[in-house]
């Protein structure tokens, strides 16, 4: 029996996983699909710490659990803790969503890209092919969007973090799908890129990455993948302060994922518009 899970009878059960995991909007999100599509559904926050992540999964098992989402700092974990995985999943390493088959079998998934260019490209009307990308970090929620994101055709993308050997290992990974290098912060330079993405956790903290004032400009769009509720992150106040004119933060991207894994798990596809206002 878990502890970790309630369990009981009644609608499918589905959580979302972290630490911290009080912050998230998940279980507000998928109940409001839930009512859009007349889906019976329970949908809860799990906080489960770093190193936890494949007993929590079994325990899930047991509690009767039919799908989960993983945010940070378990998205790797996840990747290595499933039984089978989705080619999304084997591309980026990572896995932001579990799905539990009728026979126990878990299934890894990750909708993180698809969620962050539907974001991008459908609610900010942005253009991605032949643009100069810096992407900022090197775990498992980088991981997720590099495949998406180069798949997009963008002129090169720049992967730039604390630990540059996290940074080259990650364009070594992915050059066989497009233009793709590591960077240190010491090392950036020239031109503005035109889209500047955080994806750290440092805005969760009150932090924000040590990045050179010249990598930013009027035109750069700059994209922070933590959400609050009125689009304000430390990230992005600094990105506005240094003259950016177009700074978004992670709501779209965590509702367009959303909507990716409920479409999976109940086979329907709800309207994001209206769920993305709700939480405004």
């Amino acid at each position: 029996m878990s502890d970790t899970f309630n369990i009981c009878d009644g609608d499918p059960y589905f959580c979302v996983v972290g630490s911290p995991i009080n912050h998230s909007k998940s279980p507000q999100i998928h109940a409001a699909f839930g009512r859009q599509c007349d889906v019976p559904l329970r949908y809860e926050r799990v906080e489960i710490k770093a190193g936890s992540f494949q007993q929590a999964l079994a325990e899930f098992v047991v509690a009767g659990g039919r799908g989960m989402n993983v945010t940070v700092p378990l998205k790797e974990e996840a990747c290595l803790s499933a039984s089978t995985l989705r080619s999304r999943a084997q591309a980026t390493g990572a896995a932001n969503m579990i799905t539990v088959d009728a026979d126990g079998t878990t299934v890894g998934d990750n909708s993180d890209g698809a969620g962050l260019i539907r974001d991008l490209l459908g609610n900010h009307r942005q253009q991605l092919i032949n643009t100069r990308v810096l992407l900022i970090g090197a775990g498992g929620a980088a991981r997720g969007v590099i495949p998406s994101l180069l798949a997009e055709q963008v002129a090169e993308l720049v992967v730039v973090n604390r630990t540059a050997l996290k940074a080259r290992t990650l364009a070594d990974q992915f050059s066989r799908l497009g233009s793709i290098r590591a960077s240190d912060y010491d090392s950036l330079s020239g031109e503005p890129y035109d889209l500047v993405v955080n994806a750290t956790s440092l805005s969760l903290s009150g932090q924000i990455p040590p990045l050179p004032r010249a990598v930013i400009g009027a035109d750069t769009c700059c994209y922070d993948m933590m959400y609050t509720q009125d689009g304000k992150t430390p990230f992005l106040e600094w990105c506005r302060s240094t003259g950016a004119r177009q700074a978004y933060d992670g709501l779209g991207m965590l509702v367009e994922q959303a909507a990716n894994a409920f479409s999976l798990w109940h086979g329907v596809e709800p309207d994001t518009a209206a769920v993305i206002k709700m939480l405004r």
